[in-house]
């Protein structure tokens, strides 16, 4: 079975960083997009970054650009999400998802990742 661990969430004041991680066990980062959603209360699902796992291209979503900056090792199968200069609108939970290279492109579309972590709670506070 192919499971994805998200970790690193927790309650940072607003100027903090977070550095988010997501695991991949059952699966080889071969080809592959992975990228990191995240949903606030009452809001839609929205794509923040994505990366490709064969050249390594990125792209973020304009609200997290300058500030949050998405990285994989593809020997440990984990991407990294290091989140700086947190703003209380980044309060969400964050969902890492896998899909194929295709999905790695903008604007993110959730219905082509097709393995999705259990999501981790990012609140920032002001």
């Amino acid at each position: 079975d192919v499971q994805l661990q998200a970790s690193g969430g927790g309650l940072v004041q607003a100027g903090g960083f977070l550095r988010l991680s997501c695991t991949a066990s059952g699966y080889t980062f071969d080809d592959t997009a992975i990228g990191w959603f995240r949903q606030a209360p009452g809001k839609e699902r929205e794509g923040v970054s994505c990366i490709s796992s064969s050249d390594g291209r990125t792209y973020y979503a304009e609200s997290v650009k300058g500030r949050f900056t998405i990285s994989s090792d593809n020997a440990k199968n984990t991407v990294y999400l290091q989140m700086n200069n947190l703003k209380p609108e980044d309060t969400a939970v964050y969902y890492c998802a896998i899909g194929d290279i295709e999905a790695n492109a903008w604007p993110l579309k959730d219905y082509e990742y097709y393995y999705w972590g259990q999501g981790t709670q990012v609140t920032v506070s002001s």
